[in-house]
């Protein structure tokens, strides 16, 4: 495969449904890192290593170093919003970056204008903006989308293009008739079927023009059949959904060590308290729900009760996010984890997460441009599951369980960078060491 790989030659344009705090604070963050004032820190392709080889080889590099990835400088940044704030007045709105670190950066953000949005009221009822298409039919939106996309790529003389949903979750639909194949779906575009969201719009005139999408929201968007069939016909790379950054990055580092020591599960409540857009949108029951099922099902994925039901036969998963303006994007989230050991006996873990929503979700936007656009670069289309590390609920093939455990996600990763270029792939299984003194003794 490494012989296949076009190199990362010329500019690569990042675009980007929804410039909200995730989206502009990835933005401010990639054009502060240009000009030498921060680091890029939770990057794993700016700041990650990877092993080759043997162990006493002592190959660590950089994984920009290893796989062939765009320069930040060569990164240009556009996108759609229904507000019609630059993005330097959007992060300013955002309130997650600090003035003085925005004014350092300003001139680059204010250029960066969001192109009017694609957007339906019935699957986001408590955002309302101006910066809005106007369209006869749905494919009518999507026709426009696609030319927003020739004129960015002309106007900004990028090589190759990547699309990021950074937008709010949109209400819970489940997977239906229209969405089953793209005959289906090109004619539901046409009759403005109800049923298709605008985050579908943006994915399918991506994959039509040929630019790799990844969904960073829990609504169904690039996981119907249609638009799977679609990235595959069109040779384009397609990944989700719903970034993995707060309380379940918590609950897939802690719950694979309890399950990798046998420890039982009674119950795991889970709660959360946020401010910004994402919490107003939140605050709505049917959007809630398509955050809902993203989050709990990584538990279930991670201990499979069904296998061992002595351990979590009878867990008790409760999730719930409150809408808490004070807190701004600064996300609180509180665990409470009852478990059991030896003889039964009963244990609690309490977890306090204050973190901060978009610091942790821009290095995942980043990460997720960059490695899309390797792909593509590298012939892969379709599904791109070895990229579940960065999703809360990732996409796999119909019928495929999908794996929670970021330390597996993580191996997944790196064995599939591993196998782009020719190098081993690693099982950590390590007895040739100890078999070769053998052998020597």
């Amino acid at each position: 495969m490494k012989e296949q790989i076009q190199e990362a030659e010329g500019k690569l344009g990042i675009l980007i449904p929804g410039l909200g705090a995730v989206a502009t604070t990835m933005i401010a963050g990639v054009e502060s890192i240009k000009k030498g004032l921060s680091q890029p820190i939770g990057s794993l392709t700016q700041m990650g290593n990877i092993r080759l080889g043997k162990r006493t080889e002592n190959r660590y590099p950089k994984i920009k170093d290893f796989v062939s990835l765009t320069d930040l400088n060569d990164i240009v940044f556009g996108g759609w919003d229904v507000y019609e704030d630059n993005v330097y007045e959007a992060a300013v709105h955002a309130k997650v970056l600090e003035q003085g670190t925005l004014f350092a950066i300003k001139a680059e953000l204010e250029k960066v204008k969001p192109m009017k949005a694609v957007f339906d009221k019935t699957y986001v009822r408590n955002l309302d903006g101006k910066n809005i298409k106007v369209g006869a039919t749905k494919y009518d939106l999507a026709l426009q989308v696609m030319e927003d996309i020739e004129n960015f790529k002309k106007t900004n003389e990028c090589a190759r293009l990547v699309m990021v949903w950074c937008g709010s979750t949109e209400r819970y639909i489940e997977q239906e008739d229209v969405h089953e194949n793209i005959y289906a779906f090109e004619a539901g575009l046409k009759n403005n079927d109800p049923r298709i969201a605008p985050s579908m719009i943006y994915a399918y005139a991506a994959i039509k023009k040929g630019v790799p999408f990844a969904n960073g929201a829990p609504n169904l968007t690039c996981d119907i059949p249609a638009l799977v069939s679609l990235s595959k016909e069109m040779g384009v790379p397609v990944a989700g959904k719903d970034f993995k950054t707060g309380q379940t990055l918590m609950k897939t580092i802690l719950a694979p060590g309890l399950e990798a020591r046998a420890l039982g599960i009674k119950g795991w409540f889970s709660t959360n308290i946020l401010g910004n857009r994402d919490g107003l949108v939140l605050d709505d029951p049917d959007n809630f729900r398509t955050k809902e099922v993203s989050k709990l099902g990584v538990l279930e994925d991670i201990l499979k009760p069904e296998e061992r039901p002595e351990l979590y036969g009878d867990l008790y998963h409760k999730i719930r996010i409150n809408y808490y303006p004070p807190h701004g994007d600064n996300k609180e989230s509180w665990d409470n984890i009852d478990i059991f050991g030896w003889m039964g006996y009963s244990m609690q873990i309490k977890i306090n997460f204050l973190c901060r929503d978009s610091i942790l979700a821009a290095p995942i936007v980043l990460d997720l441009a960059l490695f899309m656009d390797l792909a593509h670069r590298a012939k892969m289309s379709g599904i791109q599951e070895w990229l579940s590390f960065y999703f809360k609920s990732p996409q796999t093939a119909e019928g495929l369980r999908p794996e929670h455990d970021i330390f597996k996600q993580l191996i997944k990763l790196q064995n599939t960078l591993r196998h782009m270029m020719g190098e081993d792939l690693i099982t950590h299984l390590g007895l040739d060491y100890y078999q070769e003194l053998v052998e020597a003794l």
